[in-house]
């Protein structure tokens, strides 16, 4: 085994214990929690270990490095998540590779993704990204609307050819009244989720938590975790 692929295993098994420690916490069965591994800035070699090392989602945040590890990894079985904040002259690029976009913000944003998705002759799963640090109308310092904005854009990924609609994100603010109480970001996430759910039973997936604060994302209920440090660690990054 390499260098590395020693050390990503190590890791994974350190990040595994702390989920599978979350959900014994919770009172959740391990199997209700999905790992997603942000390999942003890393290269496609690592995504390759990863995958040998069992790991099946995998997240980026730009597309300018998403799209070419994409297409060097595209004999792989892994699921794509595009995680940042997407400008639409990127859209058409990342429909060709991501199976969900967990970004989406503006009924703009919708209509773009359904455009290039229907293009494609793919769908594309779709999460409306919340922002807890947002004021009604406006969206969040890290992308995302504000709470009640979460049912037009629903409503517009419900009408959009090639879109599907999976659920809900968040980021844990920085500012505003969540900031620096994850649990009750996260808790305020599930409210909504669970009202989403009420009217849209299939969207069920909520995803929250990171490197830091996974173990408050699953206490709260989430669905998938998103974690990058913790698991590739400080390698030297690319550009």
């Amino acid at each position: 085994m390499t260098d590395r692929k020693e050390q990503l295993a190590a890791n994974l098994a350190r990040v595994e214990e702390r989920i599978a420690s979350a959900c014994a916490g919770a009172g959740r069965a391990r199997d209700e929690v999905t790992l997603i591994v942000v390999t942003k800035t890393y290269p496609a070699s690592d995504v390759r270990i990863l995958h040998e090392l069992g790991v099946r989602h995998v997240a980026e945040n730009r597309d300018q490095d998403a799209a070419p590890k994409a297409t060097a990894c595209a004999d792989l079985s892994l699921t794509w998540h595009f995680v940042g904040q997407l400008q639409t002259n990127k859209v058409r690029s990342v429909a060709s590779y991501a199976d969900v976009v967990q970004s989406v913000d503006r009924v703009r944003l919708v209509t773009a993704l359904s455009a290039a998705a229907a293009r494609g002759e793919r769908v594309l799963g779709c999460l409306v990204q919340v922002a807890l640090d947002a004021e009604s109308g406006e969206r969040g310092e890290r992308g995302g609307v504000a709470p009640d904005g979460i049912e037009e854009l629903a409503a517009a990924v419900d009408a959009a050819p090639g879109l599907r609609l999976d659920g809900l994100m968040t980021v844990a603010p920085l500012a505003g009244p969540y900031a620096g109480r994850q649990r009750a970001a996260f808790d305020r996430l599930m409210e909504c989720a669970s009202r989403l759910r009420a009217d849209r039973p299939a969207a069920n997936m909520v995803s929250a938590g990171m490197s830091a604060d996974l173990e408050d994302a699953v206490a709260a209920g989430a669905t998938h975790v998103r974690v990058g440090t913790a698991v590739l660690g400080d390698r030297p990054r690319l550009g």
